[in-house]
């Protein structure tokens, strides 16, 4: 099998992943062995990458927003059988027995692992995954498709849910990469009116084009004061910006797994019960829930296609926001 392995971390520039041939491994117990057909390449694979933040050891495969077929199914699996396509996300385990597994917070679990960070990941032509933990994929969305649905989709989903939007309210995204134009068709469907803040002139067209009310940029004031927002971009000097645009008992979610250091924020930016609030991770619930409501709507992805060889460029691309919409990775 080809991988994709991450030797030492550094600029995305140096070329830092490694195309080689290695044996395929062999699924053990509650474990499952897919052929990798596409894989999403996305900000925390650049993180990775550049040593933001950092697996707990070298090498490592990265990618997470992984689809592919069953080949081979371990001991004790009996929910998923050899041909069922399946999408493995972020979230690769959990205990299941700690306060937060049994509260359904697995995302929370202490004992996690993560798809790609923990355990090797998607950039490769097959992988091991935990049965329990894979999501099967509804017939109607092709594979380039269900891979950017499988992080950004799904994190972007549970940032709007986290945010507290309800139908109708007016939602501010701020930054507009592969989770927030996602993330617009689902509050579309909602009946929001969405105003998106980004800098980039290519990304603010993106956004016009999927429906926003309004764009522009964070030191503009939008039309109207914004019920609910969600942070995409890793920039913590945004968030009293973002404040200041948010009325009274409104709802401010951080989607970041890396963030730039918060300023101090003057209380008032807080007082009038607004909430300030970080999205970690995603649970199993919201991936299967998440997937549903993207076959109903439906949620189109805009993906952008690169050989496996040319994964470093994708990288290369995604820092410069050259990207609009997701950058997929096609396996050979």
């Amino acid at each position: 099998m080809k991988v994709l392995r991450l030797y030492e971390q550094g600029p995305a520039e140096d070329q830092r992943l490694h195309l080689q041939n290695i044996s395929a491994p062999e699924p053990g117990w509650g474990e499952i062995l897919v052929q990798i057909s596409h894989c999403g390449v996305c900000h925390t694979d650049l993180h990775i990458v550049e040593g933001d933040i950092h697996p707990p050891s070298l090498p490592i495969i990265p990618g997470h927003q992984v689809v592919g077929k069953v080949i081979k199914v371990g001991g004790g699996v009996d929910q998923l059988q050899s041909g069922q396509r399946v999408g493995i996300p972020w979230l690769y385990s959990a205990c299941g027995e700690c306060e937060y597994c049994r509260r359904g917070e697995e995302n929370l679990c202490a004992q996690a692992k993560f798809t790609g960070f923990h355990v090797n990941g998607g950039f490769a032509t097959k992988i091991i995954a935990e049965a329990r933990f894979a999501l099967p994929l509804p017939h109607t969305i092709r594979d380039d498709q269900a891979a950017p649905l499988l992080c950004a989709g799904i994190i972007g989903y549970r940032s709007l849910i986290k945010a507290d939007v309800q139908p109708g309210e007016r939602l501010g995204l701020i930054g507009f990469g592969a989770s927030a134009h996602l993330a617009i068709q689902i509050a579309e469907s909602w009946g929001c009116p969405v105003y998106v803040f980004t800098r980039s002139e290519t990304h603010r067209e993106h956004a016009r084009q999927l429906g926003a009310t309004w764009v522009g940029g964070i030191e503009q004031q939008a039309p109207e004061a914004l019920d609910r927002a969600v942070l995409f971009a890793p920039s913590g000097k945004l968030v009293p910006l973002i404040l200041e645009k948010l009325r009274p008992g409104g709802t401010l979610a951080i989607n970041a797994i890396h963030l730039t250091p918060i300023p101090t924020l003057p209380y008032d930016l807080i007082y009038g019960e607004r909430t300030l609030r970080s999205v970690a991770n995603a649970t199993y619930r919201d991936g299967m829930e998440f997937l549903r409501l993207a076959a109903e709507i439906p949620v189109r992805a805009t993906v952008n296609l690169y050989p496996m060889n040319q994964a470093n460029q994708a990288l290369i691309d995604l820092k410069n926001s050259r990207i609009n919409g997701e950058a997929v990775l096609v396996m050979d």
